[in-house]
């Protein structure tokens, strides 16, 4: 099993709203809806262009707003970190089951250590951060990443998204997808099944998505 985090694990995406829109009332500005939406599931970087852009001063240094954005989060992530619906239940009963798991998230490490407070370090066998990979999603390499420390084949692996992004990078490696949307909708894709929550997924629709019998 391949979670993702930020939308699928947790309603972290709220948070990251009110750090971007912190951040660009600093630099004089309002972060457009459609630019917030185009950072979803994409590394720091490429958020830091968008919100750049966005702003119309793409001149501004992408690492120092980042810098920014990483601390503020921090502070977020320390007092409002909430499960998304269902994701617990899912999670134990994946570990009850004594599945491979892995968490899969663009978020970097720093982070993902305070977030894993929330998670549950036992809760996954591997965890692939986004500053620790060359490709960030969509690329497919968090995934096969992710595939190879679970010492799993890919295509016997099923991914938990909430973004095209992510949605796009497990695809790309092969895996079972199963497509659960928070924060913006997500198109019908042949190898995608969709839920509106995790509330109704459970070891029998995992098993199904990779054509065998639950465990």
């Amino acid at each position: 099993m391949l979670f993702d985090m930020d939308g699928t694990l947790v309603d972290s995406e709220k948070l990251w709203d009110v750090a971007l829109q912190e951040l660009a009332a600093v630099y004089g500005g309002t972060l457009s809806d459609t630019a917030r939406r185009a950072m979803i599931g994409t590394s720091m970087a490429a958020s830091m262009r968008i919100l750049h852009d966005d702003l119309g001063q793409p001149e501004r240094d992408s690492e120092a707003s980042a810098a920014w954005i990483n601390a503020r989060i921090l502070e977020l992530f320390r007092t409002g970190l909430r499960w998304r619906p269902g994701a617990l239940a899912l999670l134990r009963a994946v570990r009850a089951a004594d599945i491979p798991t892995a968490l899969v998230t663009s978020s970097a490490r720093p982070l993902v250590e305070v977030a894993l407070d929330t998670l549950g370090r036992d809760s996954f066998d591997a965890v692939v951060c986004g500053d620790e990979v060359d490709a960030a999603k969509p690329h497919p390499e968090p995934y096969l990443t992710a595939a190879r420390l679970l010492d799993v084949p890919i295509a016997r692996c099923v991914a938990i998204e909430d973004s095209p992004t992510g949605v796009a990078s497990a695809l790309a490696a092969g895996a079972a997808v199963l497509a659960v949307p928070a924060e913006v909708p997500i198109a019908e894709t042949a190898g995608v099944h969709q839920l509106e929550s995790l509330t109704a997924a459970d070891l029998e629709l995992l098993a199904a998505l990779l054509g065998e019998p639950p465990a």
